[in-house]
Formats: structure tokens, sequence, C-alpha cells
């Protein structure tokens, strides 16, 4: 089981993945905001490091955080632990690099989607 994340740790995770510098095929396509699972990434790639999912799915609020009007969709939408989706989220590091990134799987009506996301550290928020 992957440790659950308090905000100091998941910011180290992020202030160390925004670090690092070497060219690394996890990065081929921009992943500033949430995207469907890459072709150019395998899943062996990336590890679990930890997780943000405080709750059970079940019980884990669908409440998105946008103070500043961005959207689901919006690469400065911030990273709201608390909120959906994030609150489903686990952390992964990419096993060559060390770049982190959030994923979780988009469950909609009629078909389930991988989503990942690149864990920028200036987009952390504390909101409750």
């Amino acid at each position: 089981m992957p440790p659950l994340l308090d905000l100091p740790a998941l910011l180290a995770i992020a202030r160390r993945s925004s670090a690092v510098s070497q060219p690394c095929n996890c990065i081929s396509k921009p992943l500033a905001g949430w995207e469907g699972w890459p072709v150019t990434l395998r899943e062996a790639q990336l590890e679990q490091v930890g997780t943000l999912a405080a709750l059970p799915r079940e019980e884990a609020t669908l409440d998105e955080y946008h103070p500043d009007g961005t959207s689901y969709w919006s690469i400065e939408a911030p990273i709201a632990p608390a909120f959906y989706p994030y609150n489903l989220c686990g952390v992964w590091a990419c096993r060559e690099c060390g770049r982190a990134y959030l994923r979780y799987n988009d469950d909609g009506a009629y078909h389930s989607e991988s989503r990942i996301r690149a864990l920028d550290p200036e987009l952390i928020s504390a909101a409750q």
C-alpha cells in the first residue's frame, strides 16, 4: 500500500520533480493539464510513490476547486488534494528521470480512462 502523502511530502516530491532537467521520453507529450494516457509512455516506466486518496472512492467528494475561474482541463488549475480529482490520485515517479505525476482513473458512465498530469509545485494548494 503506498503511503498517504500530506501537503509537505507532496510539495517535496513536486519540488524534486521540477528540478529534473535531463531529457526523458516521459515528457514527450506536455502533461501540464489532465491528459489521457500518452501512447509514448510505458506503464512500467512509472512507479507509485504515494497516494492522495485519504478516503475510499465512494466517500470522496466530487467537488472541484477553481477559485480563479479555471476548469478541470486548465493547465493553471490548482492541485488541491482535498478536492476532485486529486483526492483520488496516486503520485507516481518516472523510474528513469524522477519526474512526478498525478494519476487516477476517470470512470465515466460508459468508459474508464487513465488520466495523468505533471506534478507542479507552483500549483499545489492547501485549500480545504
